[in-house]
């Protein structure tokens, strides 16, 4: 949600650097090299003191064991790490951390963060291993009285925590689709969205995949062997809350959520079934047929990359009711579901083969969320028989710590599990609606596109 670093982003961008075309062919406000160059510019002092700059995942298992060893998963998504440097690597199970082969030093001095270099890359990272391997002794005495835990206790290297989602539900199909045909190149037609305050997009593929607008291709950066394409939404379910706690109505509903001891969405979701009866309307997608919504409240992370792209409603009334907040609750929740179907084509545009979705987080828990995407996107969604995801991905990487599996699949494929399966509707106009309603949410961003324009010579 830190997007102080747009200047910054954009300094780095114009430097035109190769590690760039590994991040979609250009560095997010989001990611480590402008967060680092705006603390530089912005907190000198804080800058000449850092002893190491990390990523959170990195800092829990250096506080774990003591090993500052970093992930090939958060070096490479986040800090233009390129990860292919250890191809040669990936078959020695037993090596220790990698010596870091994948840094630019000259991109880094590019943009003024030479420093960063120093000491073998002390600050950022001197070794890297695969997400899985063991660090250090396992738990130090120290973490492990602070854990409730024994000392020695192994640790796996970290992923960022919408990766371990990926790694925890990406093989969770159903048995029958696993059992019947061993196909090894399955698991490359799937993308898992892991949906929570944003939404990540993540995709596989055997071949590196070099896509505009789309973080990537990193290699072994979620699942190993395979290169990683990571679109996503910068504001998923905080913009629904924004949406829904901004509204004059909201807090009245709430409390009658509250005193059914349900949440407000589900709240929601009946008042648009009752709608949908009240209005005779065909199904309950149609009751949006006068709002749209363009969902970039927070910038457009991707196909577009614009973190300055803002968000756009079509269709307000003076209506401050509760049936008005459900509307606008619902065109968000497909304005979203739109912008995952402009990413899922445009990875398919450029060399994905994307048939099969797979969602986690806390808004695959919300039914309408799920069955809006079904539809809007055309494939069927699985949802994970476990619901922390998270959790599950952080407990494979254990289990590959503790030798219990030799790899990260093996571990995946054993402890991935399929929950329930939802179709999209087949009514030929649920999809002709929505055809009809994503061609608007696509022109909502060319006209935002022309008013700047027209607003930037009015300013010239």
């Amino acid at each position: 949600m830190d997007h102080r670093a747009v200047k910054q982003a954009e300094r780095i961008n114009a430097s035109n650097s190769p590690v760039l075309q590994y991040c979609g062919g250009g560095v997010s406000p989001e990611m480590e090299p402008p967060k680092l160059l705006w603390v530089k510019e912005n907190l000198q002092e804080s800058w000449s003191m850092a002893f190491r700059w990390m990523d959170l995942s990195d800092w829990l298992t250096y506080k774990a064991t003591g090993d500052d060893t970093r992930s090939l998963c958060t070096t490479v998504c986040k800090w233009t790490y390129l990860g292919h440097a250890h191809m040669q690597q990936i078959n020695e199970k037993d090596s220790g951390a990698m010596e870091s082969c994948g840094w630019d030093d000259g991109f880094w001095e590019e943009i003024g963060l030479g420093d960063l270099v120093d000491g073998h890359h002390a600050k950022i990272g001197r070794s890297v291993a695969f997400p899985g391997h063991a660090l250090g002794s396992g738990l130090t005495p120290h973490a492990a009285k602070e854990l409730g835990l024994m000392a020695g206790t192994p640790v796996g290297t970290a992923l960022i925590d919408a990766h371990a989602g990926g790694v925890g539900v990406m093989e969770s199909v159903p048995a029958s689709d696993s059992e019947s045909i061993v196909d090894e190149d399955a698991i490359s037609r799937r993308m898992v969205l892991v949906c929570g305050t944003s939404t990540c997009h993540m995709a596989v593929s055997r071949t590196k995949l070099f896509i505009p607008g789309v973080w990537g291709p990193f290699w072994s950066a979620m699942v190993p062997e395979y290169w990683l394409t990571e679109g996503g939404q910068s504001a998923t379910g905080s913009l629904l809350d924004h949406i829904i706690e901004n509204h004059v109505a909201s807090p009245h509903l709430a409390n009658r959520a509250a005193s059914r001891r349900i949440s407000i969405f589900d709240l929601l979701n009946e008042i648009l079934e009752s709608m949908k009866k009240d209005e005779d309307s065909p199904f309950i997608a149609a009751l949006t047929s006068d709002m749209h919504i363009l969902p970039d409240f927070h910038g457009n992370r991707s196909p577009i990359a614009d973190p300055k792209s803002k968000g756009m409603i079509s269709g307000l009334t003076l209506d401050t009711s509760e049936k008005q907040l459900a509307l606008l609750y619902l065109a968000t929740v497909q304005g979203i579901a739109y912008g995952t179907r402009h990413i899922v084509e445009h990875c398919n545009t450029n060399g994905h083969k994307i048939d099969t979705l797979l969602a986690c987080g806390g808004l695959a828990k919300n039914r309408l969320f799920v069955q809006e995407h079904a539809d809007i996107i055309g494939y069927p969604i699985i949802l994970p028989r476990e619901n922390e995801s998270v959790l599950l991905g952080s407990a494979i990487l254990g289990a590959v710590a503790s030798k219990k599996y030799s790899t990260v699949r093996d571990a995946m494929k054993a402890m991935n599990a399929a929950g329930q399966v939802v179709h999209p509707s087949q009514d030929m106009k649920v999809k002709k609606y929505h055809d009809a309603k994503y061609s608007i949410f696509r022109d909502l961003y060319e006209q935002q596109q022309k008013h700047r324009l027209l607003m930037a010579e009015a300013l010239s």
